[in-house]
Parts: C-alpha cells; structure tokens; sequence
C-alpha cells in the first residue's frame, strides 16, 4: 500500500478536476467498457469535461479506450493501482482532504494572467 505522501502527491498531480476523480471512481466500481454517452449521463457531466478527464486519466495511465472510443479502468502498473486504491481510501474517509489536494494543486488563473503581462528582459 502507497503512503499518505505518495497518495497526496498522486492526487495533487494526477486529478485536475473532481470530476477526473469522480469518473475515475466510477469506471473502477464499473470495470466494463463503458461509452462516452453513458459517462455523460451517469455523471451528469458536460461532454467537454468527461473528454478533458478521460484525456488525463488515460495520459497517466489509469485508463484505456477501444477502437470504437470505450474506455475502462485499467492502470498501467501494480503501483499505480496502490496509490488508486490510497485515493480511494482517503476519499471515502474525508472527501474535503482529497478536494483542497485537488484545488491546491491548480495554478492560481490570476496569477497566470498577471503573469501574461510581466515585461521581461531577452
């Protein structure tokens, strides 16, 4: 089993949204192919943020798609699995734990923006 420091640091990293997580949770509780439209209805999610999470989630290696675009929980290694399973466990003892790892990881957008206007010396 992963250490809480590897799980937070996994979470920090891998999930941009709560709605990777939550769709990560749901394709693991589910380990069938499952089809872009019924992610969509099953999470209530927009198109555009299952696609952003399905992307992500696959570029880290948790999940995998057919050729038809179905995609299903697999993670690329017995490691991966653990710190998957740690986020799980700490998930469900205290989801507010997991959401401040989730948001603390983002960059600030205001910070970005001012910093889209610094003069810089070439």
């Amino acid at each position: 089993m992963a250490s809480e420091d590897d799980v937070a640091n996994f979470i920090g990293s891998s999930f941009r949204s709560v709605w990777s997580l939550e769709l990560r949770l749901l394709l693991k509780r589910d380990p069938r192919l499952w089809p872009h439209a019924e992610i969509i209805a099953a999470l209530r999610a927009s198109d555009l943020i299952v696609s952003q999470s399905l992307e992500a989630l696959t570029a880290i290696g948790l999940v995998v798609a057919d050729e038809a675009g179905n995609v299903a929980y697999r993670p690329i290694s017995p490691d991966a699995a653990g710190l998957v399973e740690g986020t799980e466990a700490l998930y469900s003892r205290s989801p507010d734990a997991v959401r401040r790892l989730i948001v603390g990881a983002l960059p600030n957008p205001l910070t970005a923006f001012a910093d889209a206007f610094r003069l810089r010396k070439e």
